[in-house]
């Protein structure tokens, strides 16, 4: 008997030291108002992302890894008061985005992250954004929406995304490091422009880019010379972005016969607070984002906001 017990033990020793690697994850991150306000239910209303990422054979040796992103996407605009029947009330269009989303990230070793992806849906009914928020609605108990008739027209959602990070400082003891992000997108739903910085304080060592919950980058297999580790920290994201184009204000170019459209506000200013915790397979993350107005109109001058849920899963 007291060898089954010391074998139990040297197993359980094992499982507790031993390091993993997961080489693939699959992702839900649901936004909503409702997570930050029960009581605002406006503009960027809803979002419900599902993704799945994967490492690619990596023959770069500049490269840390190569990883390759799947999702499918779903987004939700309204106006101020979505239950407000007349038109000449929408202070902005009802506005609904169904899109798969294909992408490539490239992690150097230098860090620095450098993505690329494809966007390809429908922007308008076939979105089916007014039966979803319904349904929602049903569920709280909330007031009936009324006025999508009025939402922007069905058109090709055909948009490219680009994706540069990059780490400019990381503290000694590494519980502290900042860097720079920037974006832009092109195509028939948005063109725009981000710029702005990142702060991570860890409660724990913080993992570099290649290798962090924070990016997606925390896949790894047995070419890969890190291990999947537990984190935990807070982080701020301020972004300074400027538009060009955006479908679902402006309705689609493709598609002109929009009854209720909005002209855009170029500059918008976006901050994003948020926790991040993972531990073997399992991350978690929550967080507020603020944004000011993207349109010029609108009946409230206050910094709108809504949070963000995510839930991941690691395997082979």
């Amino acid at each position: 008997m007291k060898y089954w017990g010391s074998f139990f033990f040297v197993f359980l020793s094992f499982l507790a030291n031993s390091q993993e690697k997961f080489s693939k994850e699959f992702r839900l991150i649901t936004d909503n108002d409702l997570y930050v306000s029960i009581s605002n239910d406006r503009y960027y209303t809803s979002g419900i992302f599902i993704e799945y990422s994967f490492l690619q054979k990596n023959n770069n040796p500049k490269l840390d890894k190569k990883i390759i992103d799947l999702s499918i996407n779903h987004e939700i605009y309204t106006p101020i008061n979505p239950t407000v029947p007349s038109r000449g009330q929408h202070d902005r269009p009802f506005a609904g985005l169904l899109y798969a989303n294909l992408g490539v990230r490239n992690i150097y070793k230098e860090n620095v992250i450098f993505g690329y992806s494809i966007q390809l849906g429908t922007i308008g009914e076939k979105s089916y954004a007014e039966e979803l928020q319904q349904f929602i609605h049903r569920i709280y108990n909330f007031e009936e929406i009324v006025g999508w008739r009025y939402q922007i027209e069905n058109a090709l959602a055909l948009n490219f995304r680009i994706d540069y990070i990059t780490n400019l400082y990381t503290s000694e003891n590494k519980k502290f490091d900042f860097g720079w992000m920037n974006t832009a997108k092109a195509g028939t739903i948005l063109t725009n422009i981000s710029s702005g910085f990142y702060g991570r304080f860890g409660f724990k060592t913080l993992q570099r880019l290649s290798n962090t919950l924070g990016f997606k980058t925390n896949l790894n297999d047995k070419t890969s010379e890190f291990f999947n580790e537990s984190e935990s920290f807070i982080y701020l994201k301020p972004m300074l972005r400027f538009a060009h184009y955006d479908a679902t204000l402006q309705g689609s170019f493709l598609n002109k016969s929009s009854l209720v459209t909005k002209e855009l506000n170029p500059f918008v200013f976006d901050f994003e607070v948020g926790f991040r915790y993972i531990k073997k397979r399992v991350n978690l993350g929550y967080s507020i984002n603020y944004y000011s107005n993207k349109s010029k109109g609108l009946r409230t001058t206050e910094i709108n906001k809504y949070g963000t849920i995510t839930l991941g899963y690691l395997f082979n």
